[in-house]
């Protein structure tokens, strides 16, 4: 490959990460559900850090969905573990996960073709009691099992500025 080929090559690449990067999450990741089927029992876990208690943080859900998916809506439970395993929060959300218009039925969130990725906050300039390791654990909560069209769920942490 040509050295001019390979310089704007790598441009690309490092534009397309500085972009990418944001300054303010601390923590991101998703679980893709097999076949896009979400058993009650499988429950997407996330272990992260959290440096600075003192700091408020935003917590995000990642939901990716089909748009055959067949509510508007989503329930999960989510729980919040410290360290040591002691169960910190337990709170079922039942009205803050929307994935389409309740009375168009037009899909929120971005998507592309028939998948939809959504970014819905659950917990505003949250605080976590002390700086150290965490686990949240999201349970469904729709009564239909398996659940079908979700394609994965996942957790953003951002700090709030």
């Amino acid at each position: 490959m040509p050295q001019k080929h390979t310089f704007l090559l790598g441009f690309f690449v490092l534009a397309i990460a500085l972009i990418a990067c944001d300054g303010r999450t601390v923590y991101k990741d998703n679980v893709d559900f097999e076949d896009g089927k979400w058993f009650e029992k499988s429950m997407p876990t996330f272990n992260f850090t959290i440096a600075n208690h003192r700091q408020p943080y935003n917590l995000y859900f990642n939901i990716r969905n089909g748009q055959p998916y067949p509510y508007y809506n989503l329930y999960v439970t989510r729980f919040l573990y410290d360290s040591t395993g002691k169960k910190l929060i337990s709170k079922l959300l039942n009205n803050q996960i929307l994935l389409f218009d309740a009375k168009t039925g037009k899909p929120l969130g971005s998507g592309l073709g028939d998948m939809y990725d959504h970014k819905i906050a659950f917990a505003k300039d949250f605080r976590f009691p002390y700086s150290g390791k965490y686990t949240l654990k999201i349970q469904q909560q729709m009564r239909q099992n398996p659940l079908a069209e979700i394609i994965s769920m996942g957790l953003t942490i951002e700090n709030v500025e």
